[in-house]
């Protein structure tokens, strides 16, 4: 299955060689969970704060059972502070 994972601001660091902006496609297993997908960028866990599946937020206690399918769009921004 294929998905389109987006890291925002500085989790855009984390992203390889190849990547479009901030996003890239990922080939996945069926089945493949949030933290499964996220799991080969090595994010700091304290810096996946916000989390969408297709625009709608994930919980965190619901990240671990959200099973991600064909097309979705995976979008995780870190904590952010303004004024």
């Amino acid at each position: 299955m294929n998905i389109t994972l987006k890291l925002f601001a500085t989790l855009g660091d984390y992203l390889p060689a190849g990547a479009h902006y901030n996003q890239i496609d990922l080939s996945l297993t069926d089945g493949t969970t949030v933290p499964q997908a996220l799991e080969p960028f090595h994010l700091p866990p304290k810096l996946v704060h916000l989390v969408l599946v297709n625009g709608h937020f994930i919980p965190p206690p619901q990240r671990t059972e959200r099973v991600l399918h064909e097309g979705d769009v995976l979008a995780v921004w870190p904590p952010i502070a303004g004024g």
